[in-house]
């Protein structure tokens, strides 16, 4: 039986853990086994320049803050080495920084097992989805660009018009 200052430290982190969960947008649950120093660091970098927050931590503590959010179906892929990526900003920030990495990865070695998204729990092959969504500054462009396409269009005709008549 723990004593009661390691329980209530427990308690603790359970309680701010749950707290970073329920704030955040997204999140992605992650295998990590058998990564090398080298690329941990290079993984941590990136999700710290895309406002990532990344932690290791313990299934049973992860298991209480899922459970006090009502997340409960993410209880079964609490097993093994567990990461947590967090993002309260960019709700497919972590999806995408962490699916390309395991992408870079060969082998079983790195691997998304679950994720959140709003409140709502999605299973890996939905982060995968939402990872190879273009960010939204190319959506934008694209949709610009598309909506400028027939005033360009319509702009080249009368000037060909124009050209004509003076001819």
């Amino acid at each position: 039986m723990p004593s009661e200052k390691v329980l209530l430290a427990k308690q603790q982190q359970v309680a701010e853990l749950t707290e970073k969960i329920k704030n955040a947008s997204a999140g992605v649950l992650v295998n990590y086994i058998g990564i090398n120093v080298e690329n941990d660091t290079k993984l941590r970098r990136e999700l710290r320049e895309a406002g990532v927050e990344y932690t290791v931590v313990k299934n049973t503590i992860l298991r209480f803050a899922f459970n006090n959010l009502e997340m409960n179906e993410l209880d079964e892929q609490l097993n093994g080495t567990t990461a947590l990526a967090i993002s309260s900003e960019d709700p497919m920030a972590a999806a995408r920084v962490i699916c390309k990495y395991a992408k870079e990865i060969e082998g079983d070695v790195f691997s998304v097992k679950a994720g959140f998204m709003d409140g709502k729990v999605i299973d890996a092959a939905t982060v995968q989805e939402i990872a190879a969504i273009p960010p939204k500054e190319v959506l934008i462009a694209k949709m610009l660009g598309s909506l400028n396409s027939p005033i360009a269009g319509l702009a080249m005709v009368l000037d060909q018009i124009a050209q004509k008549q003076s001819a």
